[in-house]
């Protein structure tokens, strides 16, 4: 079957982790750059290895030899990009988060539906074996009950902020803060595992954003968060933050049995304890669990590369997959718009 040909939008880190992803795999390869400035595009291009150099967006819209584009630019763009190549009947595999809000991210799936191209959000945890592993567990642990999912790392970007520099990721303009940025890693896999919840309650800690005038909408921007999602039967606790680290792993706990998995945002240990009744006992550790070690390539964004690129292919499974996670990412929005709200935290895109 043909490789799909990617563009990229956007030269971050990210980016040229993805295309590293993209030559570990049989199934994709690089055909164009896209930036604003050309001559950045070119260099790009040439550095990892593509022929193909565009500034406008709807000239890469249109190019013949170009199947699917990689959006990774700042969050406030990605569905304005989106959607531009998607009018161009492109793919387009979006980096998280996929939309700065629900709208967004309903437009983006709309119109791919409306063009018959593939529309998926690059998120990497969801597509690796560790989350597989916890999936075929759920099944052994009866009626869920209390689940945590967390992390937390500090960025070294912290003290520009609290130095009164304005900071990319800490700008509600750019539609960034601690929940898109990281929080998203918690949201993610538990709406996929359980949907959207009957209700969410959150709080947050936050900080004003450096240089914004008396009255500006967009002036408080979120550090760390909890919240708690409802599912009447079950709570899911969601932890996550920029401020400091986390060494705990995030677990499932159900009536007869409770998962563990590390890391949140890459699991590759995968712990299931089984129940058992032991009387008025108050340490219920004392069993190692049956673990579970999960190979992951240095590089795990080849998974999200390999399930997006047999979607585009046609792969029947593969579609599948593709709307499910679809169906999690729009869950996704709405959760985190909520959490949002309730930090009161908001974005340019949440007033358009």
């Amino acid at each position: 079957m043909s490789k799909v040909r990617f563009a990229t939008i956007g030269r971050s880190g990210i980016a040229e982790r993805f295309l590293d992803a993209v030559a570990r795999t049989s199934c994709a390869e690089f055909a164009a750059a896209y930036s604003r400035n050309l001559d950045d595009a070119h260099a790009f291009a040439t550095a990892h290895g593509a022929r193909l150099a565009f500034s406008s967006l709807d000239e890469l819209a249109a190019c013949a030899e170009v199947d699917a584009v990689y959006v990774a630019s700042p969050d406030f763009l990605h569905a304005s990009q989106a959607l531009a190549m998607i009018a161009g009947k492109k793919h387009v595999l979006v980096e998280k988060s996929f939309g700065s809000c629900e709208r967004e991210v309903t437009a983006v799936f709309d119109a791919a539906h409306e063009q018959g191209v593939v529309a998926m959000e690059a998120m990497r945890n969801i597509h690796g074996p560790g989350f597989g592993a916890v999936h075929e567990r759920m099944g052994r642990i009866g009626q869920p009950r209390l689940s945590t999912f967390r992390f937390s790392k500090v960025t070294s970007r912290i003290e520009r902020l609290r130095a009164g520099e304005r900071v990319g990721v800490f700008d509600p303009r750019m539609s960034r803060g601690a929940l898109m940025d990281i929080g998203v890693y918690c949201v993610e896999p538990a709406v996929a595992l359980f949907g959207r919840p009957a209700s969410v309650v959150a709080t947050g800690i936050t900080a004003p954003v450096p240089g914004c005038e008396d009255g500006d909408p967009y002036d408080t921007i979120d550090l760390a968060g909890e919240a708690i999602l409802g599912y009447g039967s079950h709570l899911v606790n969601l932890s996550w933050g920029k401020v400091s680290d986390e060494h705990l792993p995030s677990q499932i706990q159900g009536e007869l049995g409770t998962i563990c998995f590390e890391p949140t945002a890459n699991p590759r240990e995968v712990t299931l304890h089984v129940h058992e009744d032991k009387g008025m006992v108050f340490d219920v550790r004392a069993d190692e669990g049956e673990c579970l070690e999960v190979d992951i390539p240095g590089n795990d964004m080849v998974f999200e590369v390999e399930d997006f690129c047999r979607a585009v292919q046609g792969d029947d499974c593969a579609r599948e997959r593709v709307s499910r996670y679809e169906q999690a990412t729009r869950d996704a929005a709405w959760v985190m718009g909520e959490i949002r709200r309730q930090m009161g935290v908001r974005f340019p895109a949440d007033d358009a």
